[in-house]
This record gives C-alpha cells, sequence and structure tokens, in this order.
C-alpha cells in the first residue's frame, strides 16, 4: 500500500486523524500550524508545497484545486467529501475509504478524490 502523506483542515474529525495516525499514516493537521480561521487557500498552497494530499469536507475548498487545475498549478492530491456525507460516514468508513485510495495504482491519477457513502442513510 502506497501511503501518502495528509494534511487536514478543522472539518476532519479528531476521531479520523487518530485513527489514521495509528494505522501509520503521515498526518498533519492545520490547526497544529496555522491560527483557527485560516484561509483555505493559505491552508491548500501550504499542503502543495509539502506535497501533501489536502483532506477536508469543506465545500467551498473543493473549489481551489479546481481552480488551480485551471491554472496549471501543481499540487499532490486532494481528497474530500460533502459536509453532508457526515452523518453517512463513520470514522471507520472513512479510514477504509483512505485505505482503499492508498491501494489503488491509479490513486489521484486525476488528483480530487471525493468520499462517497457505501450505504443509504438510516431513516
Amino acid at each position: 500500500m502506497a501511503r501518502f502523506p495528509l494534511f487536514t483542515d478543522n472539518h476532519v474529525r479528531q476521531q479520523i486523524v487518530d485513527g489514521l495516525r495509528a494505522r501509520g499514516w503521515d498526518v498533519v493537521r492545520a490547526i497544529d500550524i496555522f491560527p483557527e480561521g485560516t484561509e483555505d487557500e493559505v491552508l491548500f498552497e501550504y499542503a502543495a508545497q509539502e506535497g501533501r494530499v489536502f483532506v477536508s469536507s469543506d465545500e467551498p475548498a473543493q473549489e481551489i484545486p479546481k481552480r488551480w487545475l485551471r491554472e496549471g498549478r501543481a499540487f499532490r492530491g486532494m481528497v474530500c467529501w460533502p459536509q453532508s456525507h457526515h452523518r453517512l460516514l463513520s470514522e471507520g468508513d472513512f479510514i477504509a475509504a483512505l485505505e482503499e485510495l492508498a491501494s489503488r495504482a491509479d490513486a489521484f491519477a486525476y488528483p480530487i478524490e471525493y468520499i462517497k457513502p457505501t450505504r443509504p442513510p438510516h431513516g
């Protein structure tokens, strides 16, 4: 498995960060480097400069890599999911999705990867 270094913003639950670290992932949290409220552009730029995959469920932040692609700017990758999926994805679901992504030879062939629930919501 080819794990890649991650940079998470404040929208990624601490339980996910802890679970990834327990499985050997290299995870840096934005809050450990930048003050709260730092602009998404600054965070994304940092991840790109450090060669880390940016991880966020912040929907406005998902526009940054799209713009960078249009501008021809390089970055390692982004993993994202809509805020609405928080209630549909457990910490284990998210970790399993990242593990699956890391196992794929074509991970980040397109540099933006979306995590989607694998099961319908419980009503």
